[in-house]
Parts: structure tokens; sequence; C-alpha cells
């Protein structure tokens, strides 16, 4: 058959299987019901021909592109590479591709909603904070949302999250338990959701032990970031605080490399350090980062089942899911006593 030659058909398929159009769409579905003879049988009759199922002519019938949209930032993706992963790979399980839209501040969602609606996406999946002009865009082209480590307080959007200020309370509260007196933060980028629940849920837990005067630079969540801010620290006070909260582990080891190496401190002897998300390199020997720890697995998890619900379900109405951290004492902070991991209440 020559390259020229017409494509063969499902029809081509069936007659030489000697089964119906519909097992042959029963086969290459992903999911559906096929015994292992006509699997088997449709096959090799599919080989015979140099068949291949048309993905996007069976989006025309079923009026789904069987594609989902990625919203997320190039920060989350370069220090928490674990959620894409994730993410993709519990879409792929259940046969839909995803389409990755990465930005580099949340700021440039307006821009990167109007490229996707284009590729007219079955559902949405935002790392990155969609505020009222894109979401009724989306809305208005039936297109549902789901906000992953985010959400809106008005909940009109389904979200999955973690407790960000669940974990900086147990962070700060170990450090206060300790003896820890003078504190700082560096925060991550203005326009993230995250940076600022996380900042300001640690600065509510330090006004309650009574500490104020507490200064906070800000990061961009990059390593770098993190050594520049420790850098920024020590100008504005004559000694190093007890303690800095990181906003993430990233900055959080940046943070501990500037302090040990530009300035030579010992963490935690001299200053003790704390992160958030429990990123790969948080448990490296040199860092063991006393964080706290997403459980991304569930998250994702959760994140595709709430999505896939509201693609067959449009009328459902909107759903929010929080996940507690887990709290991991480790090397870089002066904490009370040594304690194992643990889910926090």
């Amino acid at each position: 058959m020559s390259k020229r030659s017409r494509k063969a058909t499902s029809y081509d398929v069936a007659r030489i299987a000697g089964v119906s159009q519909s097992a042959v769409s029963r086969v290459f579905k992903q999911g559906a019901s096929a015994s292992e003879s006509m699997r088997k049988r449709v096959l090799e009759a599919a080989a015979e021909v140099g068949y291949r199922p048309n993905a996007i002519a069976r989006g025309l019938i079923t009026q789904r592109s069987n594609m989902v949209a990625v919203l997320i930032s190039r920060m989350t993706n370069l220090n928490y590479p674990e959620v894409l992963v994730q993410l993709t790979q519990a879409f792929s399980e259940r046969g839909i591709r995803v389409l990755l839209f990465t930005i580099e501040r949340e700021s440039e969602t307006p821009s990167v909603v109007e490229q996707l609606l284009q590729y007219q996406v079955d559902g949405v999946v935002t790392a990155a904070t969609l505020q009222g002009p894109q979401l009724e865009l989306l809305d208005g082209a039936g297109i549902p949302v789901v906000f992953y480590n985010r959400s809106l307080r008005d909940g009109r959007v389904s979200a999955v999250r973690c407790d960000q200020e669940q974990g900086e309370r147990w962070l700060v509260g170990e450090l206060g338990a300790a003896g820890h007196q003078s504190f700082a933060i560096i925060s991550g980028p203005a326009d993230s959701a995250v940076s600022v629940e996380r900042t300001s849920g640690a600065l509510r837990r330090l006004k309650e032990l009574g500490i104020t005067n507490v200064p906070v630079v800000q990061g961009d969540y990059s390593y770098e970031s993190g050594r520049h801010g420790f850098a920024e620290l020590m100008k504005m006070r004559a000694r190093p605080p007890d303690a800095v909260i990181a906003a993430n582990d990233v900055m959080a080891i940046g943070c501990i490399d500037e302090a040990r190496e530009a300035f030579g401190l010992a963490v935690p002897v001299d200053v003790s350090v704390v992160g958030f998300d429990g990123a790969g390199p948080a448990a490296f020997a040199a860092y063991r980062l006393t964080t706290v720890r997403q459980p991304v697995e569930r998250m994702t998890h959760a994140t595709v089942q709430m999505l896939l619900e509201r693609i067959e379900d449009p009328d459902l109405p909107p759903e929010e899911r929080v996940f507690a951290g887990t709290g991991v004492p480790g090397a870089s902070a002066r904490l009370p006593s040594p304690e194992e991991p643990r889910t926090l209440p």
C-alpha cells in the first residue's frame, strides 16, 4: 500500500476481524469493556491494515477534545515538578492529554486564558489565581476550572489546596516554644496567592506570641532570591534574627547557604531557618530542612477527580477540599524536642 493510499478505517478493521464497528471502538477506547479474544482479533486486524484511531475525529463526534489545560507558573514548575508530573500521569491514565501553559508570574494569566480558549479544552487546572474576567470567559465557554493549591474567598470556583496557614502556625509555634525571640520572613512574589497566605499566616501567629516587629523581604521562590533575601535581612540589623521563615523550601535552602558561606553563621546554632513544601532537596543531608510537606499525590488525585466530575456534569456546584500538611522537624531549626514527621491537626 503506497503512502498516498487511503487510510484504513474502523470499518476495514471490523470487516477483517468479523466484529461490529462499535466493538472496534470499544477496543481502542480506554476503560471500555472488550473480551480478550475480541481485543486480540481487532488489534491483529488493525495491524494488518495499518489502522490507528483518529482522536480528533472522535472528539468531533463526542463534542470533547479529550484535552485539559494545566496552567502553572514557571517557579512552581521548576521548584516543585512533582505536581506537573503527577497531574499529567493521572490524566493520561484516563485517556486525556494535558496542554501545559507556563507563565512567569501570576499576573500574566489574562493573556494565557485567551490562548487556551483557542484549543477548546474540556477543562482547566490552574496553579495560578484567575480573576473575575478570566473566569467569566471560561464559564461562558462551558469550561470547568479547578484551582490547585489556592482558592477564591467567595468559594465560587472548585479548589484543592493545602492548609497554608495551619502549616505556618505549626512552624512558628515550634520556633516560639524553643525560645526564639526575633524573627524575619522571606516572602514569595507579591502576586502569589500562596505566598500571601503563608506570610500572613506566619505574621498572625507571631502576633499571637507577642512578636510584632518582623521584617519581611520579598523573594521570587528561587534559590538566588533566598540568598539575596538573607543578605538584605543582615543589612537591616546588627545581628542575625533567631529564626528566618522562608515562603518555600528552595528559598530556605538559599538562605542557609548565604548564612553559612557569606556570613560564617552556623545553622541552626546562630540562626534557625524553616521552609514550606517538602520539596526533594529539603531532605538533602546538607540541609535536612525543617518544613511542612504538602500531600502532593493526594492533592493531585483530588484535583483530577474533581475536574473530570465537572466535565461530565457541568451543573455540579463548586467544591473545596483542604488537605493538612505534614510537619517535618529537621536539622535547620532549633526545636523544643526532636520528633518524627506528623500530620498537622
